[in-house]
C-alpha cells in the first residue's frame, strides 16, 4: 500500500498538480479506504503545525520582505560593492559577498534571488556584464542562504527530526564561508579566462568609511541573531521575533524608508509565503503518518543498512538520493518527506544528526540550480527576463563549486561540527 501511495503522489505531480495536491489526495484516499475517521486527518495535519520551532518560519521571511521593501538590502549592496568592485570580477564578486551578509537576515535562497538579486544583475549587466552571467552568479551565490544563520530549510529539518535548530544553525557558518570561498575563486578564474569588467581604481578610505556607516545598521541584524542564539539569550524562534523589532527600528528611524504601504505589502508578501509553506507542512504531515502506519521508515532503515553500515557509505548514497530528488521537489516538500526516512538510518550507523542535517539542506540548495523543477533556475528566469536555458548554460562552471564544497562537508565533518562542539 504505501508504494502505491508513493506512485500515486509521484503520477500527480508529474501531471501538473501542486505539489500540495499531489501529497494530500493519496493521503486522504488511504485514510478514507482504511476506514479511519476523517477527524484524523485534520487532526494530523493541525497538529503537525503545533510546533515552537516552525513559529521562526514565517517571522524569518517577514525580516526578508522588510529589509527589500524598506530599502536596506540596497545599502548592504552599496557597501559590498564599495569593498568588492575593483578585485577580478568586479560585480561578479560583489554580488557573492551581498548574498552572503544578505542571507544573514532572510534565510531563504528565492528570497535573496527575488530581493538583492533584482539589485544585483541590474547593476551587472549595466556594468557590461551578460543578462546570463549575471543571473547565474546571483543564482549560485544565493545558495548560501539557507546553510547561513538563519536558514529555514534547517529551521524546518530540525522541527521534522527533532535535532536541535541552534546546533543546526551554528554548524552551517563555516560550511557556508567556505562555499563563499570556493565561488569567489570560480568568479576570478572565469574574470580572468573571459576578461569581464571590474572597476577602474580601488575605493578610497572615505568611500569605505561613508558607505560602510550607512550600511552598518543592516549589518547589525545578523551579529544580534546570531551572537543572541550563541550566548544563549534567544531561542532561533525568539531571535527571529527579535530581528523583526530590531529591522523595524533601524527602517523607521535610521534609513526612513519604510512607508504603510510598503509594509502592508511585507505583511502581505509574508502571509502569502507562511501560507505556501505551512500547507505543505500541514499536507506531509499527513502523509508522513501514512507512511508510518505502512511502517515504510523501517522497510527504508532495513534497506538502507542492507547496502552498508558504512557510515560514509550511507552518507554518499543519501547524497545521490538527495541531488535526485532534489531535482524534482522544492526543498519544504523534500525535507519534509524524505528527512524522516534517511535520518534515523544514518545517525543509527554513526553519523552525526547535526552534520546530515547541513549535508541534507545543501544538497536540496544544488536542486534549486538542477532542472527540471529548479525553483530558483525560474525564479532567476523571471527575474532577469531571459530564459531559464540560457541562464543553465551560465550556471555550468558553478557546479564545480557546488559539488565541491558538498564533497568536503561529506567527507570532513569537523568543518561542520567544530563550531557546535565549541558551544557545548
Amino acid at each position: 500500500m504505501a508504494i502505491i501511495i508513493i506512485l500515486a503522489f509521484m503520477a500527480l505531480f508529474i501531471l501538473g498538480f501542486p505539489v500540495v495536491v499531489a501529497i494530500a489526495v493519496p493521503a486522504l484516499v488511504y485514510v478514507i479506504m482504511q476506514g479511519f475517521p476523517l477527524e484524523l486527518m485534520a487532526q494530523r495535519m493541525t497538529y503537525a503545525l503545533d510546533s515552537f520551532p516552525l513559529v521562526a518560519v514565517p517571522v524569518f521571511i517577514f525580516v526578508g520582505s522588510l529589509m527589500n521593501q524598506s530599502g536596506i538590502t540596497g545599502h548592504i549592496y552599496r557597501f559590498a560593492q564599495t569593498l568588492g568592485g575593483r578585485v577580478p570580477g568586479g560585480l561578479a564578486q560583489v554580488n557573492v559577498i551581498g548574498s552572503l551578509v544578505f542571507s544573514g537576515t532572510s534565510g531563504a535562497a528565492l528570497a535573496d534571488i527575488s530581493g538583492l538579486g533584482r539589485i544585483q544583475i541590474k547593476a551587472m549587466t549595466e556594468a557590461g556584464f551578460t543578462r546570463s552571467y549575471s543571473a547565474a552568479v546571483t543564482g549560485a551565490s544565493a545558495v548560501v542562504g539557507p546553510i547561513f544563520p538563519p536558514s529555514i530549510p534547517l529551521v524546518i529539518y530540525g522541527s521534522v527530526t527533532s535535532v536541535s535548530v541552534v546546533q543546526l544553525l551554528v554548524a552551517g557558518i563555516l560550511p557556508a564561508i567556505f562555499y563563499t570561498v570556493l565561488l569567489m575563486l570560480t568568479v576570478a578564474f572565469l574574470s580572468f579566462r573571459y576578461n569581464h569588467p571590474r572597476s577602474s581604481r580601488w575605493p578610497t578610505a572615505r568611500e569605505v568609511w561613508t558607505t560602510f556607516v550607512k550600511a552598518a545598521p543592516a549589518l547589525f541584524a545578523p551579529v544580534l541573531l546570531v551572537g543572541g542564539m550563541l550566548n544563549g539569550m534567544f531561542t532561533p524562534t525568539e531571535a527571529a521575533s527579535v530581528t523583526v523589532a530590531y529591522v523595524l527600528f533601524i527602517a523607521l528611524f535610521v534609513y526612513r524608508g519604510l512607508t504603510w504601504r510598503r509594509f502592508r505589502f511585507a505583511l502581505f508578501e509574508t502571509i502569502k509565503t507562511t501560507s505556501a509553506v505551512l500547507i505543505i507542512v500541514s499536507a506531509a504531515a499527513l502523509f508522513g503518518w501514512v507512511m508510518a502506519v505502512e511502517q515504510l521508515p523501517q522497510m527504508f532503515t532495513l534497506a538502507l543498512l542492507t547496502i552498508s553500515t558504512d557510515p560514509l557509505i550511507l552518507l554518499l548514497v543519501v547524497n545521490v538520493l538527495l541531488l535526485i530528488v532534489g531535482m524534482f521537489l522544492d526543498s519544504t516538500t523534500a525535507t519534509l518527506l524524505v528527512a524522516p526516512l534517511v535520518a534515523a538510518p544514518l545517525v543509527m550507523a554513526g553519523v552525526d544528526p547535526v552534520h546530515l542535517g547541513i549535508i541534507f539542506v545543501f544538497n536540496l540548495m544544488i536542486g534549486l540550480l538542477t532542472p527540471p523543477l529548479g525553483l530558483a533556475l525560474f525564479t532567476l528566469s523571471d527575474v532577469a527576463k531571459i530564459s531559464m536555458w540560457s541562464i543553465l548554460r551560465a550556471v555550468l562552471p558553478f557546479y564545480v563549486p557546488l559539488v565541491v564544497a558538498l564533497i568536503v562537508m561529506t567527507l570532513w565533518p569537523d568543518l561542520t561540527l567544530w563550531l557546535p562542539r565549541m558551544l557545548q
